[in-house]
C-alpha cells in the first residue's frame, strides 16, 4: 500500500466519520428523508452533469447498472435514511459505532452466507468487535438511549453491508462518477417516495443548515464516495475496507468537538475493543486474499 493509498484512506475515515455530527446538525433544523431526498438530488444531478461534460455515458451495461440500482437503494435509502430517522433521537458517536460495525457484518455475511472461510484471527476480530459495540450499545441503552432508533441503525448498518458486497459490481466497467451520480439519483428517488407519505416538508433556514447541507453534499456526498470507489480500484475492496478500523476513533472525536456530546471512559474502552475487532477481521481477510 503506497502513500497516496494511505492519505486518500485517512481523507475517506474522516469524510466518512464527519457525516454523523453534521448530520445531526442538519436535522436540527430540517426533516431526516427530504433532507436527504434533495441532498442526493443535488449530488447525484452534479456528479452525473460532470461526467456528461467529461464525455461519460449513463449507458451502462445491465449487470452494472443492476449493481448501481442495489447500491443506491441499500446505501443511500436504507442506510442513511435509517440512520437520518434514528439520528433524530441518538447521539451521532453512537450511530457512527454502530455504522463502524459494518466491516464486521460484511466478514458475517460471507462467512454465513457465502461460505467464505475465516481464520483464526478474523474470528478473534469478529468476537471482539461485536462484544466491543455491544459494550457501547448496551451502556447507552442504560443511559436511556432509544431503543427503537438503535434497532433502526443496526438495520441499516447491515444493508450498507449488502451495499458494500456489491460495490465491486458497480465500479467495474469505468464510467465511475457516472455511476456515483446515478447511484445517489436512484437514493433520492426511493427516499423522496417515503418522504412524501410519511414527513412534512419543513425546513427552518438558518446558516448552520445551510452550512451542514452543503458540507454533507461536497465531503461526505461527492468527495468520500469518489475516493472510496477510487480507492478500492488502487488497492482494492479488501485492503481499503481496513481503513475502517478509524472509524470509530473519529466518529466519537467529531461528534465529542462539533456537539459537545459526552464521552465515557467506558465508551473509549468499547470503541478500542471495536476498532481492534474490526483491524483483525480485515488483517485476516488481506492474508487470506494473498495481499
Amino acid at each position: 500500500m503506497d502513500v497516496k493509498a494511505i492519505a486518500l484512506g485517512l481523507a475517506f475515515a474522516v469524510m466518512w466519520s464527519s457525516a454523523f455530527a453534521s448530520a445531526r446538525i442538519i436535522l436540527m433544523d430540517a426533516p431526516p428523508l427530504w433532507s436527504l431526498a434533495l441532498r442526493f438530488a443535488i449530488s447525484g444531478g452534479l456528479a452525473v452533469g460532470v461526467a456528461r461534460i467529461l464525455g461519460q455515458s449513463w449507458r451502462l451495461p445491465p449487470a452494472q447498472t443492476r449493481a448501481v440500482v442495489i447500491f443506491g437503494l441499500c446505501q443511500n435509502a436504507l442506510y442513511l435514511g435509517l440512520f437520518f430517522v434514528a439520528m433524530q433521537k441518538i447521539e451521532a458517536s453512537l450511530a457512527s459505532i454502530i455504522a463502524s460495525s459494518m466491516p464486521l457484518i460484511v466478514a458475517g455475511l460471507g462467512w454465513g452466507f457465502r461460505g467464505e472461510r475465516v481464520a483464526p484471527l478474523g474470528i478473534a476480530g469478529l468476537v471482539a468487535g461485536f462484544a466491543g459495540v455491544a459494550l457501547i450499545m448496551g451502556s447507552r441503552l442504560q443511559g436511556g438511549a432509544d431503543l427503537m432508533s438503535v434497532g433502526l441503525c443496526v438495520i441499516g448498518a447491515t444493508a450498507l453491508a449488502v451495499a458494500t458486497l456489491s460495490v465491486r459490481g458497480a465500479s467495474a466497467g469505468g464510467n465511475l462518477l457516472m455511476v456515483v451520480g446515478l447511484q445517489m439519483l436512484v437514493g433520492s428517488a426511493a427516499l423522496a417516495v417515503v418522504a412524501l407519505l410519511t414527513e412534512p416538508f419543513a425546513f427552518t433556514p438558518t446558516p448552520r443548515l445551510a452550512l451542514a447541507f452543503a458540507y454533507q453534499i461536497l465531503l461526505p456526498g461527492l468527495a468520500a464516495t469518489l475516493i472510496w470507489f477510487h480507492l478500492i480500484g488502487r488497492i482494492g475492496a479488501v485492503k481499503a475496507s481496513a481503513f475502517h478500523f478509524l472509524n470509530p476513533f473519529f466518529g466519537v472525536g467529531i461528534a465529542a468537538l462539533l456537539l459537545g456530546e459526552t464521552i465515557t471512559g467506558l465508551d473509549m474502552i468499547g470503541v478500542a475493543i471495536a476498532a481492534g475487532g474490526i483491524l483483525a477481521v480485515q488483517l485476516a481477510r488481506i492474508r487470506g486474499a494473498g495481499a
